[in-house]
């Protein structure tokens, strides 16, 4: 039997308009809500990433960060 879908924590988040774009296109494309596509993308972490992409892709972000923020 699966495990129950509660919504136990509330959180404010802040995205970009990037990331909030992408977050729509991805819930609107598997048909669930925005809530439903986080809890699904943070519950699956792991496999949803790429061991190898992951820790690349962070530190390119980490590197951008500054000037993303002026």
């Amino acid at each position: 039997m699966p495990k129950r879908l509660r919504f136990t924590r509330r959180l404010n988040i802040a995205l970009s308009e990037d990331a909030y774009r992408r977050l729509r296109k991805f819930s609107d494309e598997a048909g669930i809500t925005q809530d439903e596509a986080l809890c699904f993308l943070f519950e699956n972490f792991g496999s949803v990433t790429d061991d190898d992409a992951l820790p690349h892709r962070l530190r390119l972000f980490k590197a951008e960060l500054e000037d993303r923020k002026k």
